[in-house]
């Protein structure tokens, strides 16, 4: 059993995406960085009946690239995704699993909502050929924390396993408890992450009477329709994906000679405790969970660099958020750099938090701020520094990446520059 040091300093060693903008993690860097755009119309269902009409979807996936096709089949396509992702950032990482480690690794992996596809499907057999037509497998493949147990079973990993839901928010904090696990001496390394597939159409029709949805600029293109921060702003748009990393002990890390992209060095949580919809006044819940990641480990507001925030889109959400970032960060605030990457994504869902914690950390590795599209009308009541019209190289130290799901959850995670010793 490893002891508690809450002094162990943590490592992002290993990075595994499949989203809109492309499904390894160089080809989503460039695509962040050139700016290319993974909304389009919809291509899992018609959607010529709805009014919005615009997603994020996985282009070129194959469900066999990650698993064995029988037992893709037979599970639901977000637990598909999940492995694949965890996949790659166990590849990455270089990180071998063996009967002598495998006990003191963890997986902490997310979804904010499950298998609603697996679900319905299942639900037209009954409805179509009765009760024997549904599958006696549709129930262990369509739970939130299959996904988690499936990685678990595909690598062999046999430590901690769970799967920490919180909508929206899922991807940070998963980020944050193995992070936190690591300090606790509960493992030394764990796959962490989240995965979401929402591209249901029953999903599309609720957030569609929910009033959420946002649409493209009259007389432009598809692509205008996600528009964090902007004045114009009027809703989100779904998108599905995965996102992964290997967190580890960095003396672990070192001994073995891993790569490092960056260190995790704040995590903060906090409820809105208001309204399962709407965000609390002044956006209090997410500015005292940014506050607890900044003041948990230590990081000053003024040494933040770079945030990816949670931008959803919406004009709320957006507008709450905004006062938030202004609430902990003061005058320092006209000095960070905002990249709101759900502008070339969508909204990954209970996924969010885990693609922009990758692509925080790509910044942070790679010095360079991917812009946020579709930003052309400031908001004066917003008045952030949305890096916007083309990407920038920057001198990043500390990047704050932050998510806020239905329900009143919030997180935040902090990311740092690996310089050594």
């Amino acid at each position: 059993m490893r002891r508690p040091d809450f002094n162990r300093r943590v490592a992002v060693t290993g990075l595994g995406v499949l989203s809109p903008i492309g499904n390894d993690i160089d080809t989503v860097w460039r695509n962040l960085v050139e700016g290319n755009s993974g909304l389009d119309r919809i291509t899992r269902f018609d959607p010529s009946a709805y009014e919005a009409q615009v997603a994020g979807e996985l282009k070129d996936f194959d469900p066999g690239e990650y698993m064995d096709f029988k037992a893709a089949r037979r599970t639901d396509r977000n637990v598909v995704m999940g492995v694949g992702a965890a996949k790659q950032a166990l590849a990455d990482s270089g990180l071998e699993v063996t009967p002598d480690n495998r006990d003191d690794i963890g997986v902490i992996f997310g979804s904010g909502g499950g298998g609603p596809q697996l679900l319905m499907d299942n639900k037209g057999a009954w409805d179509r050929k009765g009760a024997r037509s549904v599958s006696p497998f549709f129930i262990a493949n369509m739970l939130v924390d299959t996904a988690s147990g499936q990685i678990a079973i595909e690598t062999g990993i046999r430590g901690p396993n769970m799967c920490v839901v919180t909508a929206c928010s899922t991807g940070t904090h998963n980020i944050g408890e193995a992070a936190e696990g690591i300090r606790r001496g509960d493992f030394f390394a764990a796959v962490t992450g989240a995965t979401e597939s929402p591209l249901h159409e029953m999903v599309h029709i609720g957030f569609t009477n929910m009033r959420g949805m946002g649409m493209p600029r009259p007389g432009e293109p598809l692509q205008t329709v996600s528009r964090p921060f902007d004045k114009t702003r009027d809703g989100f748009v779904l998108g599905e994906g995965a996102g992964a990393m290997i967190l580890e002990d960095l003396e672990h890390a070192k001994a073995r000679g891993a790569k490092v992209y960056a260190e995790v060095v704040g995590y903060g949580s906090a409820a809105d405790a208001w309204d399962l919809i709407q965000p609390v006044e002044k956006g209090d819940g997410v500015r005292r969970a940014m506050q607890m990641a900044l003041d948990r480990h230590g990081v000053k507001p003024h040494e933040i660099d770079l945030i990816n925030p949670h931008g959803t889109s919406t004009p709320l959400g957006d507008l709450r958020e905004a006062q938030a970032i202004w609430a902990v960060f003061g005058d320092h605030t006209p000095n960070i750099a905002i990249s709101a990457t759900k502008s070339l994504t969508g909204h990954l869902m209970g996924a969010a938090g885990a693609f922009e914690g990758v692509a925080t950390v790509l910044s942070v590795h790679n010095q360079c701020v991917p812009a946020t599209l579709n930003y052309r009308d400031v908001d004066p009541e917003i008045e952030l520094n949305v890096i916007h019209g083309r990407s920038q190289p920057m001198d990043i130290r500390y990047a704050l990446s932050d998510n806020i799901g239905l329900g009143g959850h919030n997180g935040a995670v902090i990311f740092k520059r690996y310089e050594g010793d």
